[in-house]
């Protein structure tokens, strides 16, 4: 479990996210959290429970990319997940415990690629010494002369195979035998797909419908002719499979969901309803109640085991325009105790996004078209012409934050990224002037910009 300090979490944010330091603060320390209860005394460990966090905010200001930021930052299992895709029991569509079994699946998947990584250079070895058998079968034989009658043919002596090996390992190790083909088995894996429909996870019925298939199936192996180097790399792909230990990884993938998982549930406004006594009101309070024992802690059955919800943390968003946090069920409001405010964004917020992050806008422009060989540079007056037009257009039309930047840049720079290969001009400098004519017509038409942008 990653035991970065809260301000060091933050900081890391900071790179990619502007402003929003509540909503940080708050999930840095939720996350410390996680690593304080690991270190608490065993008897009161378990009576600690997450406490999930709803982060309320128009769309564009950073609630995803937060939560997405802190997935790549931390070693913790996170799984993001859209609520509005959920249904509730008795209804064809996803149920909610499929989110743990995500999870569960992509935790597994990572160990096993991390196991797979660790046993490459010994799988490697392996490969090469099964190549040298294709190359050099082991029971080659030589004829040996018996007297004035036709010749006996016997082993070769061990010393004559020994030798030619280790010159054929050389000439491997030297890629010499790059060209060379070899005779090799490679299993069949055009399984056919099976579909079942059901609004039950086949998990709950203990099934794995899948791998019993696979059983059933005959494992078909076809023999390919393939070059050295690609049979190298086929053979220690098996091989790194077959070191791997299966149990060890699930044991510890279910250890990690349990202890640190993070499940991020987008879009919650959408599954609540104001009053919910008619009509899909119904229907998204059904899917609250079916998420309840989920966040308040329960046991889901998936295909690697019973996986338990009680200690993993949930981070919740939405952008409650129409409705407010209270509208949820209050049973599942008080699973979420910590909720954070995300400030919608404006002139000054854009400026630094387009200037500050890593993964600035303006540089993932100016790095495209470096590819041409075109070389732009936006002045000061520039960047503060995008921004004031990206805050006007959101303030007449729909809000969508920082998005909104997307597509300003590419209506400005539309004509430089189709004609980049051919432009004779490589070195092109962007200013407030030129913006201001790429996108006055927008700007000034209301009506324009809301089917442009």
């Amino acid at each position: 479990m990653s035991n970065l300090k809260p301000s060091e979490i933050v900081q890391k944010l900071d790179k990619y996210i502007i402003g929003q330091h509540q909503a940080k603060r708050s999930v840095a320390i939720a996350l410390r959290n996680r690593w304080r209860r690991q270190h608490v005394e065993p008897d009161l460990r378990d009576e600690i429970a997450p406490k999930n966090i709803i982060l309320i905010g128009p769309t564009g200001v950073g609630k995803t990319e937060i939560a997405r930021r802190l997935s790549k930052m931390t070693d913790s299992p996170f799984s993001k997940v859209e609520a509005s895709k959920f249904t509730e029991v008795g209804y064809v569509g996803r149920d909610v415990e499929s989110m743990v079994r995500d999870l569960v699946e992509l935790t597994v998947n990572t160990l096993k690629t991390q196991e797979q990584e660790a046993v490459r250079e010994k799988a490697a070895q392996i490969a090469e010494e099964r190549v040298l058998d294709l190359l050099l079968p082991k029971n080659t034989t030589v004829p040996v002369p018996k007297g004035e009658g036709d010749a006996e043919v016997k082993p070769a002596p061990v010393e004559d195979v020994s030798s030619t090996r280790e010159k054929l390992r050389k000439m491997l190790h030297d890629g010499k035998l790059d060209g060379r083909y070899v005779d090799l088995d490679v299993a069949d894996r055009n399984i056919p797909m099976v579909e079942i429909f059901s609004n039950v996870g086949m998990e709950e019925m203990g099934i794995n419908f899948k791998d019993m298939l696979g059983g059933l199936m005959p494992k078909n192996t076809k023999r390919r002719k393939i070059k050295v180097p690609e049979a190298l790399q086929t053979i220690a792909q098996e091989e790194a499979q077959n070191l791997v230990d299966m149990d060890k990884v699930i044991s510890r993938a279910i250890e990690k969901v349990e202890q640190s998982g993070i499940i991020f549930l987008d879009e919650i406004d959408k599954i609540a309803g104001k009053n919910g006594s008619h009509g899909p009101d119904v229907s998204r309070e059904g899917v609250q109640r079916d998420l309840l024992p989920i966040v308040e802690g329960s046991t889901v059955n998936t295909k690697y085991g019973p996986v338990r919800t009680d200690h993993i943390l949930f981070i919740a968003s939405g952008a409650f325009h129409t409705i407010k946090p209270s509208d949820l069920i209050p049973e599942l409001q008080g699973r979420f105790p910590i909720r954070v405010e995300l400030n919608a964004l404006g002139k000054t917020e854009f400026i630094r996004i387009l200037t500050e992050p890593k993964n600035a806008l303006l540089l993932q422009y100016m790095a495209l078209l470096r590819t041409e060989g075109v070389d732009i540079t936006f002045t000061d007056d520039a960047v503060e012409t995008i921004a004031a037009i990206a805050e006007d257009v959101n303030n007449l039309t729909e809000n969508i934050g920082a998005r909104r930047l997307h597509t300003l840049m590419e209506k400005l720079l539309e004509d430089l990224l189709f004609e980049g290969p051919d432009l004779k001009e490589k070195n092109i400098v962007i200013n407030g002037s030129f913006v201001e004519e790429r996108l006055k017509d927008i700007r000034a038409d209301e009506d324009l910009s809301r089917f442009i942008l």
